[in-house]
């Protein structure tokens, strides 16, 4: 299957973050590719990504980075396409990651999820794109639901318990 997910990272080094986004991604059958690329590195193949993701068919664009995180802002300037960016945890224990990510200018929105927050990128995309996709959609629904169903078995799992009661005043 073509991916219509794209998940680029600034280095692989970034990858134990950016696992659980692709695990996520995975188990809902949503097709996705990995990269790393570089804004400081690589910028020139960073544009080329950027300019030709959406020909590619590409509907969402995942970039992870730390320290600098230039990436997500460098892609998100060079697409139509909409841009997660995911701060990972490095210096400062990501708040320089973060700030860099979610502090860019008028017209070039960075939509950015917490430090080392790939699943919920996963998650993100995967809604941006059941706007338009009712396959995607449904899985959406699926997963949802069954988060519902997780809470309602950890609840009945306390109610089990009577060991112990919770007072109230």
């Amino acid at each position: 299957m073509k991916p219509i997910v794209s998940i680029i990272m600034g280095s692989t080094s970034d990858l134990p973050v950016m696992e659980k986004a692709c695990k996520w991604l995975d188990d809902n059958e949503i097709p996705f590719e990995v990269n790393a690329l570089s804004a400081h590195r690589t910028p020139d193949a960073v544009e080329s990504f950027a300019k030709n993701a959406r020909n590619r068919g590409i509907k969402v664009i995942i970039a992870a980075a730390g320290m600098a995180a230039a990436l997500p802002g460098v892609i998100a300037a060079n697409t139509t396409l909409p841009v997660i960016g995911v701060p990972v945890k490095g210096m400062l224990d990501g708040l320089d990651a973060l700030l860099s990510i979610v502090q860019m200018p008028p017209g070039i929105p960075v939509a950015t999820v917490g430090v080392n927050g790939a699943q919920n990128a996963a998650i993100l995309a995967a809604r941006i794109i059941a706007l338009s996709d009712e396959t995607v959609a449904a899985k959406m629904s699926a997963w949802k639901a069954g988060l519902g169903a997780k809470i309602e078995k950890a609840n009945a799992e306390l109610a089990a318990i009577k060991t112990y009661r919770y007072k109230t005043n």
